[in-house]
C-alpha cells in the first residue's frame, strides 16, 4: 500500500471529514465564549477562567473512559459518542440557563472531544494500516487543526455567540450523519482478563508527550504578549506556527513510518528547542515569524513518532486505550504548565516562560530514550503480550 493520500479509501477520508466538522464547531464557539460569559451573562473574569478551564479536567478524566469504549464497543461508537456530546454542547449554550448553560456546554465539550479524538485516531490507524499509523495520525491532526483554524473565521462571520453555538450544533450533527454512513469492520475481542484502563507501559511515552506539549500554553497564552514590545508580530507568528503544523502533518506525516521514528522525534524536539530559545530572545518580526514557523514544523513530529511506535507494538484490541492514555498526558501537562507559565511570566518575565518550555524538551528527550530504546518496532499480533496494568 502506498503513502499517497489517494491510497487511502473513502471510509478513511469520510472519517477525516467528520473530524474536521467536529473541530470546526469547537473552533467557531471558543473565541466568542469568554466575551459571551463576561458581557452577555455578566460573569466575572474568574468565572471566565473556571468555565474555560473545566473543559481540560473533564477531557482528562474522559480519556480513561474513551479508550476502553473504543476498544470494547468499537471506534465508531466512541467517535459517534463524541460527536453527539459536541452537538449537545452547542445546544446547552443556546438554552436559557445563564452561566450554568456555559458550564454545561464546556462539560459536554470536554467529554465529546475526548471520545471524538480517541475514536477518530484509533479508527484512522485501523483503516490506514498500523504500518502507516504515523501518516494516518497526521491526517487526523490536519483535520483537527484545519477545523480549529477555520472555526474562528466562521465565528467572526456569523457575528453573535448564539449563531456560533448553533453552528457547533449543526457541524457536529452533520459529522454524526456522515459517520453513520461509514461501515466499521472492527470487532472487539476478549482480553482474557481484567481490562486495563491505565497500562504502566504507557507512562514513559506519556511523559515524553507531556513534556513536548509544555510549550503549547506558552505559545497560546504569551506569544502575542511577549512579542508586543518586539515589533508586535505575535499574530503573524502564531499564524506561522499553526500553518506549519497543519501543512507538515498533512504532507510529511508519513516520515516516522518511512524512517526510524527516533530520528523524527529528536529532530522535532531539537527544532522546537532552537525555535523557543530564539523566541525567548525577543527577536525582530522576521526572525520571530520564522522561529514560530520552525516551532510548528518541529512540533509536527514528536506526537506521531511516539504514538506510532507504541501502536505498532500494541495489540489492536488496545489501540483505543493507547490513544486515550497518551492524550491524557497531553491534557495533564497542558493544564499544569498553563499555571506554571503564568507564574514564571509574572515573576521573571515572558522570556523565561519560553525558556521553561525549551528546558522541558530536554526531559522529553530523556523519556524518548526509553520509548525508542527497543528495536521491536513491528506490528503486534493478538498473540503478543497485552499491556501491563499499573498497580494502584
Amino acid at each position: 500500500m502506498g503513502t499517497s493520500p489517494k491510497d487511502f479509501g473513502y471510509r478513511f477520508w469520510s472519517l477525516i471529514g467528520a473530524t474536521f466538522l467536529g473541530f470546526l464547531g469547537m473552533g467557531t464557539v471558543l473565541p466568542a465564549l469568554a466575551p459571551h460569559i463576561r458581557h452577555d451573562l455578566g460573569g466575572s473574569d474568574q468565572t471566565v477562567g473556571f468555565v474555560i478551564g473545566i473543559f481540560s479536567f473533564v477531557a482528562l478524566g474522559s480519556r480513561f473512559f474513551s479508550g476502553p469504549l473504543a476498544d470494547n464497543r468499537g471506534r465508531k461508537t466512541a467517535f459517534l459518542t463524541g460527536l453527539l456530546s459536541c452537538a449537545l454542547a452547542g445546544g446547552a449554550y443556546l438554552l436559557p440557563l445563564g452561566i450554568t448553560g456555559a458550564y454545561l456546554g464546556r462539560i459536554f465539550q470536554g467529554f465529546g472531544e475526548a471520545c471524538l479524538y480517541t475514536g477518530a485516531a484509533a479508527w484512522a490507524v485501523e483503516l490506514g494500516g498500523v504500518h502507516r499509523s504515523s501518516q494516518a495520525l497526521g491526517y487526523v491532526s490536519s483535520g483537527i487543526w484545519g477545523g480549529i483554524s477555520a472555526g474562528p473565521v466562521v465565528g467572526h462571520w456569523l457575528g453573535t455567540f448564539p449563531r456560533a453555538a448553533a453552528m457547533q450544533l449543526i457541524a457536529a450533527s452533520l459529522a454524526f450523519a456522515l459517520l453513520t454512513l461509514v461501515p466499521e469492520h472492527y470487532r472487539p475481542e476478549p482480553h482474557g482478563g481484567k481490562p486495563h484502563w491505565f497500562p504502566k507501559s504507557l507512562i514513559k511515552p506519556g511523559l515524553a508527550i507531556g513534556f513536548v506539549n509544555v510549550h503549547y500554553p506558552v505559545i497560546t497564552g504569551f506569544l502575542i504578549l511577549h512579542l508586543a514590545s518586539h515589533g508586535n508580530s505575535g499574530g503573524a507568528a502564531f499564524s506561522a506556527y499553526a500553518g506549519f503544523i497543519l501543512m507538515s502533518r498533512f504532507f510529511l506525516g508519513s516520515l516516522p513510518d518511512r524512517m526510524h521514528p527516533r530520528i523524527t522525534f529528536y529532530f522535532g524536539i531539537s527544532a522546537m528547542a532552537a525555535a523557543l530559545v530564539l523566541l525567548a530572545s525577543g527577536p525582530p518580526p522576521v526572525i520571530a515569524i520564522a522561529a514560530a514557523g520552525l516551532l510548528g514544523f518541529g512540533f509536527s513530529f514528536p506526537w506521531s513518532s511516539i504514538a506510532s511506535s507504541v501502536l505498532k507494538r500494541t495489540p489492536v484490541r488496545e489501540h483505543g486505550t493507547v490513544v486515550g492514555v497518551l492524550s491524557a498526558f497531553y491534557d495533564l501537562f497542558v493544564g499544569v504548565s498553563s499555571f506554571a507559565a503564568g507564574g514564571v511570566s509574572a515573576r521573571f518575565g515572558y522570556s523565561y516562560a519560553f525558556i521553561m518550555a525549551a528546558a522541558s524538551l530536554v526531559m522529553a528527550g530523556v523519556m524518548g530514550t526509553f520509548v525508542f530504546g527497543r528495536e521491536d518496532n513491528v506490528v503486534a499480533t493478538e498473540e503478543d503480550v497485552a499491556l501491563e496494568p499499573v498497580e494502584l
